[in-house]
């Protein structure tokens, strides 16, 4: 009896849920979630077997939804209270059902449609590379047409000019002999200087005559296609080209500009606008040029028979184009008859990327935004023009490409209001994120434990103390005096008083954000890591791996697999690559190393050399992303795993490889777990190869038991006893307890090193700044505690000073995150802090973003952790939590990546190899269904996958890039669209994270430095200026320094562009420059990440297209004050609110446009999803029906 009272109470506590669900459902959906209503719902989905019957049903009740809205709502019902079927063909329906679920994850393995999509994109190559040769081949043999010509004439002037100067020579004698002789007899002389005329004019006749028949000769030896090809460029040349170079003279100058007449084409002049003069800004034309100067022009436009001319792209003393463009395929339409520019007549065509392209778009000029203006700003800037303050140029709308007018702005078009489409494509029928309730990956063993209670807790005071100091640097600029802000204030200040207010405003920073804490731990000389006084030999042979040499190179060559397990330090890194090219393993192929970091792979790389004896990049060497440093003598290579996963992806038996080795696999990253089942397949395929598995933890026995029961090699470690401490009550706030814990070791506890671990960056500068001033309250008795953080943001100098041992009677205490757990080893530590919690990336599949949550570790990591203070001597460990927390809210091991972040790369990655059914791939540990159906639904709407979800050439090609989808299809998009060049340059910029510095002392010039560079369309086309403007500068690290950008950062930038460049190059994938079209790089930008579109809210800030979620610019934007109507981000930052970084302005009409799978033009004749949102809906009123207030609802 009393069970079925407890299965009663459940039964109700579920359906509460459950109404719960459909009412949060109503309310982010309908704008309402009304209990009554939500209970009506659920009765008739309960009785209701599809989709259909329940939308039947909704309708005759008077509520009419959206199709996916009522898959959605039945799917919800039926998870919790599931149809009772009333016969036989029900049970059979409900079986097929179940088979048929998530059969997009089953299709069927098939590598020889991909291995056809290589050799047809590898014959469009060739096919590309020949139709190059030859037009290399063509303009070859046109140069050197031209050269002979000019020859011909160089030769034709110098021969006349030796002419010329012979005669006056002799003239001049003739003269001079006449004068000096004109005593003598003048009949005879006469005689004489009339033979000499005679015989002059005859030489000359014959010399010319000669002259001429070899110039006849000469051109005679020309071919017939020679002249048919002179034919075509004479009738070509008959008007001027796009972007082509001429001679000129000015006819006429004004103060907008100057017209200049083309020497090689008769009555065809154009204008130069005053712009275009000059790199410079000039304000006159009559300062710069004169009428009747010749000059060099560019034409960079044609409408009809008008022509824009520039000057400032072209060297004026050699007529070189400094700026040189190819023309896109629409740029032939502009020399035509421009009445034909209407929509009717353009041509649109399907490009590589799958978008349409019209070529009216290249015919249509970008303009380019412009910051809008209130009526009263305007009215404000006339005046000021009118009394001579500002010049027409200064004005905000004033229009440089536009012929010098103000901008005039068009009328007010209708409001676009766009969609999600949610057409599901056939593959995904009834699995997508419409159908199926996606729900974010469950972190939390228990998510009411007192471990996730703390963790909510920590991150709410992490936001408010974020918040408090901001308000302390907001209440700092508000104490500077009032009279040196009102010049920062005043827009027409006087000379040096902005400067003056600028400098104290920097001042008045510096002294908050550089606290005393940091300087005295950054404020000594550097030090560059542990020092040893062994010799390199010595070192080796002090492992404790050594000891065990023979024994491991055995072990390696009687198992096909090894499992590897040793402390950290033990040298199984260094070490084991070594002892296998000793033992002769490099004979049949090279020793394969993989790294989950690509900072570890570079270091341990050029250890590793140094103890091989050679240098770095010959027999030992390296390679990551965008980075190879390995030649053809290369036997031993460290990389990170993502590259050795491209290797599979290229070759997949991994020919060159004798033995692999996957290091640090305990950590589990998404590449080691794929790279996990592959090489599990390759085994089978190859007896030969050797593959060694090595990890700090102790969970050897789940390696083992995938790969084939293999045997475990154990390194004993140089551990001592450490003493386990527990809490007796949980810790609300655990940052406090470990100072207290901290500063409560340091005055009790026998000498010793703390080491406390942390989440992160801020948590750690936080805690060393607290710790700093309690030590300093406690007056100078108290025995020194140093304080050193260590994250990886620190500089490595910096990171460095943990290795230093604490001077005699003194202590240090290392504030650190993971990457102390097992990555760093840290002598003479002998107490540890845990408190319980680190920060991991999680996807969630719903709103399809990635964010740092802090959650509980694991116990594997709590282990480890521990273990780091039985290094030196028997130590102790205080855990901030209770033993049944650890036991009961403590997962055993630490959840993969594989299982909590975006899968995109890895589902194509995948597919790129022919391996479809992903439901039946060997992981490790398998990823949810609803994680890979929601990165198969993201890759179809970039036209990855087609509609039976197989991959495309487009995705293939996407595949061959070491980028994430968005960026590999924003850069295809760019080849269709014209602009690749410089959406290659924007890539790389992204690629290195932030370029900017800001030295605290110097905050206001370098925000004025930064300033410069920022573009009315956004962030992106920013970074593309700064490239730019370092390029100009021939890539100068001093323009770095000057213009507070980091040198370093660019210099990747360098290398990334080059290796994309190479790709692209062995693909023959045009790289061509749009100009100052920016329409065409946003469109490219778009193309990639219309997923991230926002659009702007009426009352703060904006809401995302996707899940309506509210978001902001970020304050160092180049659009923070500007604020368009529509934006697309590049990634989402929480901070003290949900940010926007990289942001660009986009039109609406795009995104449907680029991306028709994902978007949609809702339709006019229905409230959109926004609009319903936002409808009006009045109190209740138990006298009226709801709607009876409406105009349309009464009644004449």
């Amino acid at each position: 009896m009393g069970t079925d009272t407890e299965e009663n109470e459940l039964k109700k506590l579920e359906y509460l849920s459950l109404i719960s669900k459909v009412c949060s459902e109503l309310e982010a959906h309908l704008g309402f979630g009304d209990k009554v209503l939500a209970e009506f719902i659920t009765e008739l989905g309960r009785n209701c077997s599809t989709v259909d019957e329940f939308d039947a049903k909704l309708k005759e009740s008077g509520a009419e939804m959206p199709d996916y809205f009522v898959r959605t709502l039945l799917t919800i019902i039926h998870a919790i209270l599931p149809p009772k079927p009333t016969s036989k063909s029900d049970k059979d329906f409900n079986k097929d059902d179940n088979d048929s679920e998530f059969s997009a994850l089953k299709i069927r393995d098939n590598r020889e449609r991909v291995k056809e999509l290589e050799k047809e994109i590898e014959l469009e190559a060739k096919s590309k590379r020949r139709d190059g040769e030859e037009e290399e081949r063509g303009s070859r043999r046109e140069r050197d047409r031209d050269y002979r010509r000019e020859r011909g004439r160089d030769r034709d002037r110098g021969r006349d000019q030796d002419r010329d100067d012979y005669d006056d020579g002799r003239a001049e004698r003739r003269t001079s002999e006449r004068h000096r002789d004109r005593d003598r007899d003048r009949d005879r002389d006469r005689v004489r200087d009339r033979d000499r005329d005679r015989d002059r004019d005859r030489d000359r006749d014959n010399e010319d005559d000669a002259h001429a028949k070899g110039r006849r000769d000469e051109y005679e030896q020309e071919s017939d296609d020679d002249r048919r090809d002179m034919r075509k460029s004479r009738h070509h040349v008959d008007e001027p080209e796009l972007y082509a170079v001429y001679k000129g003279r000015v006819s006429r100058v004004m103060d907008s500009g100057c017209f200049v007449q083309l020497s090689d084409f008769r009555g065809k002049e154009g204008l130069v606008h005053v712009s275009q003069l000059a790199t410079r800004r000039v304000t006159n034309a009559k300062d710069l040029v004169k009428r009747d100067q010749e000059v060099f022009v560019k034409v960079i436009s044609i409408s009809g028979q008008k022509l824009s001319l520039s000057m400032r792209d072209v060297d004026q003393n050699t007529g070189k184009d400094l700026l040189p463009l190819k023309k896109s395929l629409g740029d032939d339409r502009l020399t035509t008859n421009p009445s034909t520019m209407n929509g009717e007549g353009s041509k649109t065509r399907i490009g590589l990327s799958g978008i349409r392209i019209t070529e009216q778009e290249d015919v249509i000029p970008s303009r380019r935004p412009l910051k809008r203006m209130s009526s009263p700003e305007k009215w404000e800037a006339k005046q000021l023009i009118a009394a001579g303050v500002l010049g027409v140029q200064e004005h905000p709308i004033f229009d440089e490409e536009g012929d010098g007018m103000l901008y005039q702005e068009e009328g007010a078009e209708e409001e676009l209001e766009v969609e999600l489409n949610e057409d599901e494509p056939p593959f995904l029928q009834g699995q997508s994120r419409y159908s199926v309730d996606m729900s974010p990956v469950k972190i939390f063993k228990n998510p009411e434990g007192s471990l996730s209670r703390a963790a909510a807790l920590q991150s709410a005071l992490i936001k408010e103390r974020r918040e408090v100091r901001e308000q302390q640097q907001r209440t700092m600029l508000d104490s500077i005096p009032k009279d040196l802000n009102r010049p920062w204030e005043d827009p027409m200040p006087e000379t040096g008083e902005r400067h003056l207010a600028q400098e104290l405003r920097g001042v008045g920073l510096s002294a908050y954000d550089m606290p005393e804490w940091k300087k005295d731990a950054y404020g000594k000389a550097l030090t560059f890591g542990q020092r040893s006084k062994l010799s390199l030999q010595e070192q080796r042979q002090s492992l404790p791996i050594y000891k065990l040499k023979k024994e491991l190179v055995q072990a390696v060559h009687d198992n096909q697999v090894l499992v590897v397990i040793g402390e950290t330090g033990s040298g199984k890194t260094t070490q084991v690559t070594q002892y296998l090219a000793e033992a002769g393993y490099t004979t049949r192929g090279k020793i394969g190393c993989t790294q989950p970091r690509r900072v570890a792979a570079m270091s341990v790389a050029k250890r590793v050399a140094e103890e091989f004896g050679c240098r770095l990049g010959e027999e030992v060497g390296y390679a990551i992303r965008f980075e190879d440093c390995t030649g053809p003598e290369t036997v031993i290579k460290y990389m990170t795993d993502g590259m050795l996963l491209r290797e599979i992806l290229i070759d997949d038996n991994l020919s060159q490889y004798s033995v692999v080795m996957l290091d640090e696999a305990h950590e589990r990253t998404i590449h080691t777990d794929v790279l996990f089942g592959l090489l599990k397949q390759l085994m089978k395929r190859r007896p030969d190869l050797r593959l060694i598995v090595t990890s700090a933890t102790l969970d050897a026995e789940k390696f083992s038991g995938y790969f084939f029961d293999c045997n475990i090699f154990t390194i004993p470690g140089r551990t001592f006893p450490v003493e386990i401490l527990y809490t007796k009550q949980p810790e609300s706030d655990y940052l406090d307890a470990a100072l207290i814990t901290v500063m409560q070791i340091h005055l009790t506890e026998p000498e010793g090193d703390i080491l406390l671990f942390l989440t992160g960056q801020e948590e750690i500068d936080y805690a060393c700044q607290c710790l700093y001033e309690r030590m300093k309250g406690l007056g100078k008795n108290v025995p020194e505690l140093i304080i050193l953080p260590v994250y990886s943001a620190l500089p490595s100098e910096m990171q460095s000073r943990i290795f230093d041992p604490a001077p005699p009677g003194k202590r240090k205490v290392v504030v650190a995150t993971n990457i102390a757990e097992a990555s760093l080893t840290i002598d003479g530590i002998y107490y540890v802090i845990d408190p319980g919690f680190a920060k991991q990336n999680v996807y969630n599949p719903k709103q399809g973003l990635d964010s740092l949550v802090i959650t509980p570790i694991s116990q594997a990591s709590a282990k480890q952790r521990a273990g780091r203070a039985g290094r030196t001597g028997p130590g102790k460990c205080y855990r901030l939590y209770t033993e049944s927390a650890f036991h009961s809210e403590m997962s055993p091991t630490a959840i993969p990546e594989i299982q909590r972040i975006n899968l995109g790369n890895t589902v194509l990655m995948m597919k790129a190899m022919g391996i479809n059914d992903l439901l039946s791939f060997d992981f490790m540990d398998p990823p949810s269904p609803q994680a890979l159906i929601s990165a198969m639904e993201q890759l179809y709407t970039l036209g990855a996958l087609d509609e039976e979800g197989l991959l495309t050439k487009l995705g293939r090609k996407m595949a061959e890039f070491p980028l994430d989808p968005p960026l590999s299809k924003m850069l295809l998009a760019s080849v269709d669209l014209g602009c690749s060049d410089e959406i290659l340059t924007i890539i790389a910029m992204i690629q290195t994270g932030n370029i900017f510095y800001r030295p605290r002392e110097k905050q206001a010039q370098a925000d004025q430095k930064r300033a410069k560079f920022f573009q009315p369309e956004g962030d992106h086309l920013t970074l593309l200026a700064v490239y730019e403007a370092w390029k100009a500068k021939n890539f100068s690290g001093p323009w770095c320094f000057e213009n507070f950008v980091q040198s370093r950062s660019l210099r990747r930038a360098q290398d990334v562009r080059k290796q994309l460049l190479s790709i692209m190059d062995k693909y023959k994938l045009d790289v061509v420059s749009a100009g100052k079209n920016f329409t065409k790089i946003r469109k490219a930008i778009g193309a990639g990440f219309f997923f991230h579109a926002a659009r702007k809210d009426p009352q703060e800030g904006y809401r995302t297209l996707v899940e309506n979620q509210p978001v902001y610019i970020h304050p160092s934007s180049a659009l923070f004050q500007r604020q368009p109507d529509w934006v697309i981000y590049h990634e989402l930052v929480m901070t003290t609110k949900e940010y926007m970084r990289e942001v660009t302005v986009v039109d609406p009409k795009w995104l449907v446009e680029l991306a028709p799978r994902f978007f949609k033009v809702s339709d006019p004749t229905k409230l959109s999803k926004r609009k319903r949102q936002e409808r009006i809906e009045p109190l209740y009123d138990r006298y009226h029906e709801p709607n009876s207030w409406r105009l349309s609802k009464r009644r004449a």
